[in-house]
């Protein structure tokens, strides 16, 4: 349904996840019967997780970890792990920089060139530890580096950035975009693409051939894209318009084609209705940064906060709440929601009676704006659960 903005323009009513509540249905379940696994091409995983490509999150050792926890994780093949052999004195420096310099030293650090020659040697420490292994490169520099990860035997490709068409036009003949169907379907290993916010991007994005779609332009917590473009989609509108492309593309071809919700999710019950509004998997970055192994020591920062021209995110101090295994799959020591992300989804699924993500796709939802407010004057007051 469309609301006028005014005269001559009206527009659609979007909703965040603090907007919208998963519904019980009739029955329940024991946790320990639901299956939260997820399959995307020929990979298997026990979590429906990427963590984000983003370097404060995800170094070849923290991709690592995340496999052998279940998940998948994507590393950044443009940030400081390709430019530079020892990035860590600069993770040091970064999380120690007051807040007015971290903009423009960032911008310093990240003018360094990628070393191509690092691109497969930061693939193949992650195929050391015996999982797969996932990277991401930027529209703008994926056919000059696409050799490097094919030999270096990468499993999955993601070709990322702040928002991702299927047509990108351009005036300029010396400046040819990259025609994303033909590098996709050329592409000798399975691709993700995104973001995109929009039921006809989705649409678009899975016509190219793609294995799944990154949904999410400007909801991270470190990411100001809303606020210096001006452009994005609250998470669970967007999320639910690409799960409705994905039928659309399904019923055209026959082929199903994920859809990934990335950003905007800080607690379990965020995860959940991430999955309940139609997403396969979801992209975590800012609740994997706090974990105690986490490169960014505490801090969190975006793909585009480094932008020479135009920075598109800031760098955030998230602090360092716990580890990895326990942010993601528990046990948990504190009742925010933050820690034990994955049970948190189990549990949810359990609760409202759903076996199966497939199944709980299909779950009711209510638009719910009280629901993070009603009853919680006490929480809020004291600054505890659900009142931080």
């Amino acid at each position: 349904m469309e609301v006028e903005i005014g005269i001559g323009k009206t527009g659609r009513r979007a909703y965040g996840f603090d907007e919208i509540a998963v519904v019980p249905s009739r029955r329940t379940r024991d946790p320990e019967d639901i299956d939260i696994s997820w399959e995307i091409d020929a990979f298997a995983f026990e979590l429906p997780l990427i963590a984000a490509a983003m370097d404060g999150v995800v170094s070849p050792r923290i991709a690592v970890e995340v496999g052998r926890l279940g998940g998948l994780a994507c590393l950044n093949l443009e940030g400081l792990w390709t430019r530079y052999e020892d990035p860590e004195p600069l993770f040091e420096e970064i999380a120690e920089l007051p807040a007015e310099k971290a903009t423009r030293r960032m911008q310093e650090i990240y003018a360094e060139p990628i070393n191509e020659e690092l691109i497969g040697a930061r693939v193949r420490e992650m195929k050391a530890g015996g999982v797969t292994t996932c990277a991401s490169l930027t529209p703008q520099r994926v056919e000059r580096y696409a050799k490097h990860v094919v030999d270096a035997e990468l499993d999955l490709l993601v070709i990322q950035g702040t928002v991702v068409s299927a047509e990108h036009v351009s005036k300029d003949d010396a400046r040819q975009p990259l025609n994303l169907k033909k590098f996709i379907r050329e592409f000798d290993l399975p691709v993700i693409v995104g973001g995109c916010s929009s039921y006809s991007t989705a649409l678009h994005l899975m016509r190219t051939g793609a294995v799944g779609v990154l949904v999410g332009v400007g909801p991270g917590h470190a990411c100001t894209t809303r606020g210096v473009l001006g452009i994005g989609v609250p998470q669970a509108t967007a999320i639910a318009d690409a799960a409705g492309a994905r039928i659309r593309h399904l019923d055209e071809t026959g082929v199903y084609v994920h859809v990934i919700a990335d950003g905007g999710m800080g607690t379990g019950g965020d995860v959940a209705k991430a999955i309940a509004c139609g997403a396969d998997a979801v992209m975590l970055g800012s609740p994997l940064a706090r974990a105690y192994e986490a490169p960014g020591r505490g801090y969190h920062w975006g793909m585009a906060t480094f932008h020479p021209t135009l920075p598109r995110g800031a760098r955030v101090q998230t602090g360092r709440i716990a580890s990895l295994a326990e942010i993601l799959v528990g046990p948990a020591h504190e009742n925010d929601g933050s820690l034990n992300l994955f049970g948190a989804l189990r549990t949810s699924m359990a609760t409202t009676g759903y076996e199966t993500l497939k199944e709980f796709q299909k779950a009711e939802l209510m638009v719910a704006p009280a629901l993070q407010t009603e009853g919680k004057m006490l929480q809020r007051e004291q600054h505890i659960g659900m009142g931080r």
